[in-house]
């Protein structure tokens, strides 16, 4: 017999214990189910119904058509706005049956999509399976529709432009602007100096991508006329010293070699980028005029259109580079003559500035910063007076209408009352002498589609916290004239779903409110404590904080695998005032402070919170964050995912860099850079990026992987050859499995599987 001795059985039981302990930590297959029966593909119109609606007006504009969705299927529907009564659009048991007999397959009448619906003299016309039909009600008879009558829309592709008086043709022909009268067809020349690279007429689009070397960019052709045909407006572009960013393609299964891609895009601090210069000629005269209007950087560029009543003059503005000035000045054609009708100057940078001219106004109607506040002005077109129609501290989000002849403006705003969520906003209007009415007075947030061509509106009235009903609104008086769809949860429910908390705390600065919310998991338990996830994106140009319900369920899939996960807007981003933002101007690597206090807070408020284990993800903008929160947050941050970052201002694309952290480059690009900054990284970085990403190139996360390497840093990266900035299908779920893998094993410790589909 053999006999074992103390230490032999003590390192047995070990043994034994460590195996125990490591099937404990091993995820299951529910676990995972658990998270992708709560992906968007699971959940839409599968077990959350009219999470979203969309609304159709036909063209008549006699009412609209919406699609209901419930556990039984989907059912068309309408509402015509002479009573407003809801009620099947067609039968749809007759509709499947002629789609079934015409193309010799089954059409189930519950679930078929058909789109582009419209009315005809004795039906529809609509979309099914890319093919157009009409569909006679009456008879029943399906039939293909008239290809004659689909209508193509071309924009800026054309490659010629016909005056309005029919008497003239623009045109380029060897990098030159040249003009042909139609009766003769005789050719003029009204430019000598074009050549490769100073294009005439052109302009640069922005994903305009070139294939190979020595290859020629998309060429684009565009020109205004006055409406007498005397004047002819366009822009001078200059690629000569302009620099390219680069993409190698390696996705292509019948190439062995990579394919070359090319694209102009400048860089913050960029000399060597595309320039446009506005031209303008006279065309009887056949001459160039004396109008000297600056010279601009393609992704900061200059704005031309010709004034209302005024057929011989134009408005246009531009800002300065680092955008610290705006100007909207006229330009008289005849007189050439240049002359300032507004100008605004800050210390930071304007953003959120536009404005519009209205018919038969005296007045342009503006959107401005310039009390610290989005509000609504009025500059007069003669004088440049400007007066304020709306004035408090709270936000104008956007102006949705402009009622011309009842001179009445509609705009969303948000933070109008004093103890609102400041992200809710509300439908108002307001006459020029400054009256306001709120059209859509529920204590929510409320989205808005207007219908221009009635007197109604769609309003989905929600908070995250709030579910959905989507509503039709008369325009005179807010009042419901329609209840359209209202969501169905009930499922979820069941399960035990819970609407994401919404938080509140004081911000860095010490005195201003910040918000955030949270996702639990389905299957919380109270008794144990779960490691936090920060869902970033702190660009000072949007916002994070899930305003809807529509927002209810981004996040649930991710807590479900044992998470609690936040979204969090902290001082330096949108939505809020213009000190608010102003908090992150040459200062961006702070960001994420506030997320930091924010989850301690968490912290201390819930023993079910573990602010120890934190980990971050964030795409684009919000993968610098990610990157960047294992940097500068090291001992707070432990796990991190960033996909698609720009982990170097330097290296993005110039105008948000130049807009929030400052023209010219200087020092501080330098601080905040992850490149720079990649000695400090403690915690565990997965870094993506799609491998030909023409929005944020990947160069930065390659030059941010390179510097790890170099200062001997574990870390890991997935590099998906044939994607753009967004990941799509197959590719996406890659993605996800990954990101969550990651999480999984790095912030709760549990081994992962990997043979689990994210539909």
């Amino acid at each position: 017999m053999m006999v074992l001795n103390t230490r032999a059985v003590f390192f047995l039981a070990s043994l034994c214990c460590s195996l125990v302990v490591f099937a404990q930590e091993q995820m299951t297959m529910a676990e995972y189910q658990l998270a992708i029966d709560y992906t968007y593909g699971s959940l839409m119109n599968k077990k959350v119904f009219n999470l979203s609606t969309a609304v159709h007006e036909f063209e008549d504009h006699s009412g609209i058509w919406f699609v209901d969705y419930s556990k039984k299927g989907k059912v068309y529907k309408t509402v015509s706005f002479k009573n407003g009564t809801v009620k099947p659009l067609f039968d749809q048991e007759k509709l499947a049956a002629a789609l079934s007999e015409k193309l010799e397959k089954h059409v189930e009448a519950n679930e078929f999509s058909i789109s582009k619906i419209d009315k005809t003299k004795d039906g529809y016309r609509f979309d099914f399976d890319d093919t157009s039909y009409t569909w006679d009600t009456k008879t029943g008879v399906l039939d293909d529709a008239d290809e004659k009558e689909e209508r193509e829309r071309r924009w800026g592709n054309q490659e010629e432009s016909t005056s309005p008086d029919g008497k003239w043709v623009a045109f380029v022909k060897e990098h030159n602007l040249f003009i042909k009268n139609t009766e003769t067809d005789t050719e003029f020349p009204l430019t000598t100096d074009g050549e490769k690279g100073y294009d005439y007429a052109s302009s640069i689009g922005w994903f305009d991508i070139i294939e190979g070397e020595g290859t020629e960019r998309p060429k684009h052709f565009n020109v205004q006329w006055s409406p007498d045909s005397k004047y002819l407006v366009t822009q001078v572009v200059d690629t000569r010293n302009a620099e390219k960013m680069y993409l190698l393609d390696h996705s292509i299964d019948s190439l062995y070699k990579p394919k070359l891609l090319s694209y102009y895009r400048g860089s913050p601090g960029d000399a060597t980028m595309v320039t446009y210069k506005p031209v303008f000629f006279d065309v009887p005269a056949k001459k160039r005029l004396n109008i000297d209007l600056p010279t601009k950087i393609h992704v900061n560029g200059i704005w031309l259109r010709w004034l209302e009543q005024e057929p011989h003059k134009m408005i246009t503005s531009y800002r300065s580079r680092g955008y610290k000035d705006q100007y909207i000045k006229t330009v008289d054609l005849d007189a050439e003559r240049v002359e300032t009708l507004y100008e605004e100057s800050v210390s930071t940078s304007i953003d959120n500035f536009e404005y519009r001219e209205v018919e038969g106004w005296k007045d342009l109607v503006m959107l401005s910063e310039r009390s610290g506040w989005k509000q609504l002005y009025l500059l007069n077109k003669e004088s440049g007076a400007v007066k304020p129609l709306t004035d408090g501290e709270f936000v104008v989000n956007d102006i949705v209408y402009i009622d011309e002849k009842k001179k009445e403006i509609y705009y969303n705003a948000s933070g109008v009352e004093a103890d609102a969520n400041p992200y809710h906003q509300k439908l108002y209007r307001i006459s020029l002498n400054g009256k306001t009415t709120v059209l859509t007075p529920e204590n929510a947030n409320h989205d808005i589609q207007f219908l221009e061509g009635s007197d109604y509106f769609v309003d989905v009235i929600s908070a995250v916290d709030q579910s959905s009903k989507t509503v039709l609104r008369s325009k005179k008086n807010g009042e419901i004239t329609a209840k359209l769809t209202e969501v169905d949860f009930e499922a979820v429910a069941r399960e035990g779903w819970e609407a994401p908390e919404v938080f509140t705390l004081t911000g860095k600065d010490g005195k201003t409110p910040i918000y955030g919310a949270f996702w639990k998991p389905i299957n919380f338990d109270s008794s144990k404590s779960y490691p936090v996830i920060d869902a970033t994106y702190t660009g000072p140009h949007t916002q994070r904080f899930p305003r809807s319900f529509s927002q209810a369920f981004s996040n649930q899939a991710m807590a479900n695998l044992g998470f609690i996960v936040v979204a969090i807007d902290g001082l330096g981003t949108a939505g809020r005032s213009k000190a608010f933002r102003d908090v992150s101007y040459m200062n961006m690597g702070d960001n994420l402070r506030d997320h930091v206090n924010a989850i301690e807070f968490l912290g201390k408020k819930y023993d079910w919170v573990d602010a120890e284990r934190v980990g971050i993800f964030g795409h684009s903008a919000g993968g610098f964050d990610a990157g960047h929160a294992v940097l500068a947050f090291p001992d707070f941050y432990k796990v991190a995912v960033a996909s698609s970052g720009d982990h170097d201002f330097r290296m993005e694309k110039a105008w948000w860099p130049e807009m929030y952290m400052g023209y010219p480059v200087d020092e501080r690009y330098e601080e905040v850079s992850n490149i720079t900054m990649a000695p400090h990284l403690k915690g565990k970085l997965l870094l993506v990026h799609g491998g030909i990403d023409d929005n944020v190139n990947p160069s930065a996360t390659f030059k941010f992987a390179e510097a790890l390497i170099k200062a001997d840093k574990e870390f890991d990266m997935l590099i998906i050859p044939s994607q753009r900035h967004g990941y799509t299908g197959k590719h996406n779920a890659y993605f996800q499995k990954k990101r969550w893998n990651y999480f999984i094993k790095n912030l709760l410790n549990k081994e992962t599987l990997w043979d689990y589909n994210i539909d």
